[in-house]
């Protein structure tokens, strides 16, 4: 494991999250946040731009960390590797949190199923540029 691959891999990631992030949360589908109860969301102006940035891209190199620990051990290969990666980092990371965030809150449920789906998404292709960079 290469920690030069594994820093850059990560940024790679960390930067498409946040395009991702202004792309649909910021523009396309700002208007779930706008479903009631809307008491839950922080204002644009009491995000912590800094540290959500700052945070984002150390959480991007911590998944390319893991990507460079068991990307021999997935099934496939080339992008079967990174879809199947992308698969299970869903299974287990965003799935049973989105699902607890469903029981033990008060969030609409469009944007409980809006997070599945778009946790999905962005976990397979964070699975397909972490397998380009370590074909």
């Amino acid at each position: 494991m290469k920690l030069g691959k594994v820093i850059l891999a990560g940024i790679i990631v960390g930067v498409l999250n946040a395009v991702w992030g202004f792309l649909t949360c910021g523009k396309f589908f700002n208007w779930v946040y706008a479903l009631e109860p809307t008491f839950v969301w922080k204002t644009i102006e009491e995000i912590p731009f800094v540290l959500a940035n700052i945070s984002g891209m150390i959480f991007a190199i911590l998944l390319a960390l893991v990507y460079a620990l068991v990307h021999k051990g997935l099934p496939g290969t080339g992008i079967i590797k990174g879809l199947c990666f992308g698969l299970f980092v869903w299974l287990v990371g965003t799935l049973p949190g989105v699902f607890s965030l469903a029981l033990f809150s008060r969030i609409n449920q469009t944007v409980i199923i809006y997070w599945i789906i778009s946790g999905l998404i962005v976990n397979l292709w964070q699975g397909l540029v972490l397998a380009a960079i370590y074909k």
